[in-house]
């Protein structure tokens, strides 16, 4: 436990009374934030000064722009083009700024992700049904109602509620979103099959399959032992711009290629909205019963934020990486509801935290060594590589400087070099991003662990102490989470799924210690928050309730126990 840690004052296990219910105690998250974080703001700047941080600068300019744009063609191709580049650089932009000089944790990237843009398309597809010429105005008091209550939520400290979320719930959203990219994905490839002719639709898929296969190579090729060790860290700091520039290059080749006149990036002049609209919309012209209409939504794009925007903030967080300075989730919350309301009076997308990128800013940051570990095996010497975490260089500069660059992609000589960009990348972009969050998913291992075959499996494996049965039981409560999401995103009830995300949380908490023992779940789950510096900003480390009802089992046992030898020993007086 760090020094911070152990003297940070926040914590509500040793108060007694009204005192200890964080809801009567209004701003004390908060306060605690920024008295934690302040004595850094100095040393955020100064350790910025090194090589890696200006690797991460391009590697996250790259890997929060590409995402942002290819979320804004979806917006942009089902809103009839109320959303398009302009709109996702401004959002960008604003979120990069605000959270790289305010945050209380500059490593957690917030931008455009694509559950704002179901949400946004979703509502289109309602409000349309009446009349969809009040979509912006009814979007401006979604966000307005939406920013309210996220002030509400940080006020009142409910973002320390995040240190209940284990990875049963984390692990099936994280599965949710990658599935929706992939989805995201075949429809941008789709699209290009509909709207021009097969010879377009078969070159925006090799583009997008081939530009896919680079960037995931590349990143691959980071991991092993290829090459020498500063070779492999260039072609993974920068596997974006390498892959992005090829195929962009590729898809212009004078010729058989260049002739089939495939699709590309949409832009509109520089520093002005995609429809010929003020930036400030009116919303006061909407009539009153669909403002009132608007606070049932907005509190649903609030749920969505507190999961997912804290979710990002605590994977940026994990226990993998040696971080020594706190974080604040309750005062980036707040912050989070500044963003949204100047996003939906603005009518831009609403920023919020990265899920499948949140861990890449700090991953990039991060310093390694290789140590290579020497043992006998037989008569021979065996070498086995180990990659160690030694630190993060924990700073705020390279969150502000990709914002500055953001804000200068929406300049007119820039915004022409993205109009050379085919839609198809953004096919591969949600592919990347979508597998990414796919690959590394504990329901994807334990399913690969279910069937792969029994002599294969490692005898340590901790899994071998669960049964087949309960590990079956298990994943199958997770795969019900994730189909039940997917199935309701496909539907116009989609602005409903946050609902059964956050319904995780309880099923886990009050079911589960009856489905499986305390040993189990040890074994198959584990609080998502399990990084010292994070608990100490979310009020501590919860008593899990297997465990809580182990330790009573026990005490109960221990006291029939005690009270059999007493009225032994009295019957044995009498």
């Amino acid at each position: 436990m760090t020094t911070s840690a152990k003297r940070d004052p926040y914590g509500y296990a040793s108060l007694t009374g009204w005192r200890s219910y964080r809801l009567l105690r209004p701003g004390r998250g908060m306060y605690h934030d920024i008295k934690r974080r302040l004595p850094y703001y100095k040393s955020d700047i100064v350790d910025a000064l090194t090589y890696r941080t200006a690797a991460s600068i391009v590697r996250m300019h790259f890997v929060n722009l590409l995402p942002a744009l290819a979320f804004i063609l979806d917006m942009y191709r089902r809103t009839d083009a109320q959303f398009g580049v302009n709109e996702a650089l401004f959002s960008s932009a604003l979120a990069a700024m605000v959270f790289s000089i305010l945050g209380a944790q500059p490593l957690t990237i917030v931008g455009i992700t694509g559950l704002i843009s179901l949400f946004n398309y979703t509502i289109y597809d309602i409000i349309k049904i009446y009349d969809a010429s009040l979509y912006r105005p009814f979007l401006v008091w979604v966000g307005i109602w939406a920013a309210i209550f996220h002030w509400l939520f940080a006020i009142w400290n409910t973002s320390d509620y995040m240190r209940y979320v284990t990875d049963f719930s984390s692990q099936s959203f994280g599965m949710y979103v990658g599935i929706i990219y992939i989805i995201k994905g075949i429809e941008e490839l789709v699209a290009e099959f509909t709207s021009y002719n097969s010879m377009q639709g078969f070159m925006s898929c090799m583009i997008a399959i081939l530009y896919f296969g680079t960037i995931y190579s590349l990143e691959r090729i980071g991991q092993s032992t290829l090459f020498k060790p500063w070779f492999r860290s260039i072609l993974a700091d920068y596997a974006y711009p390498i892959g992005t520039i090829f195929w962009v290059g590729f898809a212009h080749i004078p010729g058989p290629l260049k002739a089939t006149n495939i699709s590309f990036l949409p832009i509109s002049p520089a520093f002005h909205p995609t429809i010929p609209r003020p930036w400030l919309v009116q919303f006061w012209t909407l009539p009153v019963k669909w403002v009132f209409v608007a606070v049932p939504i907005g509190f649903l794009v609030m749920l969505l934020f507190y999961y997912d925007h804290n979710i990002s903030s605590i994977t940026a967080q994990a226990k993998q990486f040696p971080l020594k300075k706190p974080g604040g989730f309750h005062w980036d919350f707040f912050l989070l509801g500044v963003t949204t309301f100047v996003s939906s009076i603005l009518f831009i997308p609403f920023p919020n935290g990265l899920v499948p990128q949140a861990p890449v800013h700090t991953d990039s940051l991060t310093v390694r060594e290789t140590r290579l570990k020497r043992f006998t095996s037989g008569d021979s010497e065996q070498v086995e590589k180990e990659v160690v975490a030694t630190a993060v260089v924990e700073q705020r500069v390279s969150h502000f400087v990709m914002g500055l660059a953001i804000i200068g992609t929406m300049t007119g000589p820039l915004l022409k070099v993205l109009s050379t960009m085919p839609r198809s990348i953004f096919g591969g972009v949600f592919f990347v991003v979508g597998w990414g969050s796919i690959e590394s998913n504990g329901i994807l291992h334990k399913l690969i662990w279910l069937v792969r075959e029994p002599r294969f499996i490692q005898p340590s494996d901790p899994l071998l102490t669960v049964r087949r049965s309960k590990i079956g039981l298990y994943v199958f409560w997770q795969a019900f989470g994730v189909l039940s999401c997917v199935a309701i995103s496909q539907t116009i009830a989609a602005i409903g799924f946050p609902v059964l995300i956050i319904a995780l949380i309880p099923l886990r908490w009050l079911c589960f210690p009856k489905w499986f023992t305390a040993k189990e779940l040890n074994v198959l789950d584990a609080l998502t928050a399990d990084n010292e510096v994070v608990l100490a900003s979310l009020g501590g480390k919860p008593m899990m309730p297997e465990v809580r009802n182990e330790s009573e089992g026990e005490k109960m046992e221990n006291g029939q126990a005690s009270n059999g030898v007493r009225q032994r020993h009295s019957r044995s007086k009498a």
